[in-house]
């Protein structure tokens, strides 16, 4: 990894196994890029494809992301879940509990139509996967295709980070929005 992207507190850096480990569960994410010269960042959901080294997610197909992402673009994508909060005496103590991994590569739109659909049935597999395809739902038709833009994000490089303290950390809570 270029000292660029590496993660400056390496004692909560992760191995590539947790960060594989990681975007296979993740709930969403957030990818980062310019739009007209003005940075945009769109959160949706997406499953990380580990045989592709790579991450799929969709949007309608009209819209900023595929305007932006028309041609093959680079891109910065995150996902992060937080953990507890971490009460101090002193303000600039308090801290939390947090994991996340972010991602440097190229988007592109999917134009092929075999690779979109099994795209969009790796997101379903992952979201739904108490649901079988053919029996609670119909696998994506070339009509659905035509109203969704698949995007294909090829990761160059990656980092991941993570703080966790003891379960018995004093004072430790759930943030509760």
């Amino acid at each position: 990894m270029t000292t660029q992207h590496a993660v400056r507190r390496s004692d909560r850096a992760q191995d590539d196994s947790w960060i594989r480990d990681f975007l296979s569960r993740a709930a969403f994410g957030q990818v980062a890029f310019v739009s007209d010269g003005q940075p945009y960042i769109n959160a949706n959901i997406f499953v990380y494809d580990e045989a592709q080294h790579a991450i799929y997610l969709h949007t309608a197909h009209l819209g900023r992301t595929p305007g932006a992402l028309e041609e093959p673009s680079e891109v910065c994508f995150s996902t992060s879940e937080m953990g507890r909060l971490l009460p101090a005496y002193e303000a600039r103590e308090f801290s939390v509990e947090y994991r996340s991994v972010t991602v440097f590569g190229r988007a592109r739109i999917v134009r092929d139509q075999e690779q979109a659909r099994a795209a969009l049935h790796l997101l379903l597999d992952k979201y739904a996967p108490h649901l079988q395809r053919g029996q609670d739902y119909l696998a994506v038709t070339d009509e659905e295709l035509k109203y969704t833009a698949v995007y294909r994000i090829d990761i160059d490089q990656w980092s991941g980070k993570a703080k966790q303290v003891a379960e018995d950390f004093p004072g430790a809570f759930w943030y509760q929005g």
